[in-house]
């Protein structure tokens, strides 16, 4: 099997002619380059925490290529390029190998390739001396001396790890912002936020990011920021001038909840199906009612891994406002802010607990029953449903609304660029 051989960019990628990983790529993208490539690079493992998702990093490990991908658990963008392998996979810098089967990757090679630095920092709890440059490390394995020299890596020391990151310090790096290279014509959000009176939420205050640029002006590009309003009530042409075309058309085939209706066998079948406009970058379902064309429904989603929908949607980053209203005689109401990254067991606190019990939802594909991650529960509350996963993070949030009517003027929204 040939070996990867790979470009290092420092505090930026590593990748080749057909493909690079760029720090602050999305999660998703590096699956989609993983999957192109799948008959090069093999024995792919995503390793992330069951339990607490967002105290552990996101990782992709390359096994057969000796390479882990570290994304940042909250965003989810590529914060780390780990080669803890350096005999699988062949490095060069500007063109040039530093590490290869015939180039064996010593001190005196990276000081070759890469030029005087500072003096190598010991950590005696490794027993590795590390050398660092700005977005770019080298760890040296030094288990054949019995005593570490204070500031001089050894002669004919081997390089064990390289890192590449942002800044002068891989222990406080942060994924950067996603580079203009990996928006690929298609908008994002920053955050969504819903809008909402003291029955339920009316609508969506989207602000979105796009790489504004025309074809041949990618050195002008920059990323612009637009803030977008979407509510209940709203026709397919204010939505699609709002956020332009969905990723996808789904039409409705069945509803599952219906059973749980009061009146389940009255609803009379219609001839055509409700259906969803699915923003797989912003992280977002609309649902239009079938004979109005109006918007009836939004779905917010957190792709958390370990959920049955996970890497389809990028994670919805949103912040839901909750009436609380208080026991007691002045009957006070408070309010709270849900996140994407709210518990669903401290939001029980707040709110004491439901008064019906969760729906149970088991998704499966119709070509194969199973589902490894297992059910998902179901809340309803101020006309919002919030999937809950069993770790108790919110998997998914849906926003239902009577419809606005028309007498009622649909707020301007604004748009700024930086």
């Amino acid at each position: 099997m040939p070996m990867l051989d790979l470009e290092v960019v420092p505090e930026r990628s590593l990748g080749n002619e057909q493909w690079e990983f760029a720090l602050g790529m999305p999660f998703s993208q590096a699956i989609s380059i993983l999957q192109k490539h799948c008959r090069i690079i093999k024995n792919v493992q995503v390793l992330y925490s069951e339990q607490t998702p967002l105290s552990h990093d996101l990782i992709l490990n390359l096994t057969q290529d000796g390479i882990k991908l570290l994304f940042d658990a909250t965003n989810q963008r590529l914060k780390v390029i780990e080669v803890y392998d350096l005999s699988k996979v062949k490095l060069k810098y500007c063109g040039v190998h530093f590490n290869s089967q015939a180039i064996a990757p010593t001190i005196e090679q990276i000081d070759q390739s890469f030029g005087a630095t500072h003096p190598g920092v010991y950590n005696a709890a490794e027993q590795l001396f590390h050398l660092n440059f700005r977005g770019l490390s080298f760890s040296f394995q030094l288990d054949s001396w019995n005593e570490a020299p204070k500031y001089e890596i050894p002669h004919g020391a081997m390089v064990k790890r390289m890192h590449i990151y942002t800044g002068n310090n891989l222990q406080e790096t942060r994924a950067p912002a996603m580079p203009l290279a990996c928006f690929l014509g298609n908008i994002y959000a920053e955050c969504v936020d819903v809008l909402r009176d003291g029955a339920g939420p009316l609508g969506l205050r989207l602000r979105l990011l796009t790489a504004g640029c025309g074809l041949g002006v990618m050195a002008d590009a920059k990323v612009r920021s637009l803030e977008r309003c979407i509510f209940f009530g709203d026709s397919c042409q204010d939505v699609l001038g709002a956020l332009g075309s969905p990723h996808k058309v789904f039409y409705k085939s069945e509803d599952k909840m219906k059973i749980h209706s009061p009146s389940p066998h009255k609803q009379v079948p219609s001839k055509c199906n409700d259906y969803f406009f699915n923003y797989f970058t912003l992280g977002v379902d609309i649902l239009f009612d079938s004979t109005t064309h109006l918007v009836k429904k939004f779905v917010l989603h957190t792709n958390y891994p370990g959920h049955y929908n996970f890497n389809i949607y990028h994670r919805c980053d949103f912040k839901i406002p909750l009436v609380i209203k208080k026991e007691g005689a002045d009957s006070q109401t408070e309010d709270c802010i849900l996140t994407t990254y709210s518990k669903w067991d401290q939001i029980q606190e707040l709110l004491g607990h439901p008064m019906e019990k969760p729906v149970v939802l088991h998704r499966s594909s119709s070509a194969n029953n199973t589902n490894p991650f297992g059910s998902t529960f179901c809340f309803g509350l101020q006309r919002m449903i919030f999937e809950v996963m069993q770790n108790n993070h919110i998997a998914s949030v849906t926003l239902y609304g009577a419809p606005r009517t028309t007498s009622q003027a649909r707020p301007e929204s604004s748009s700024s660029s930086h």
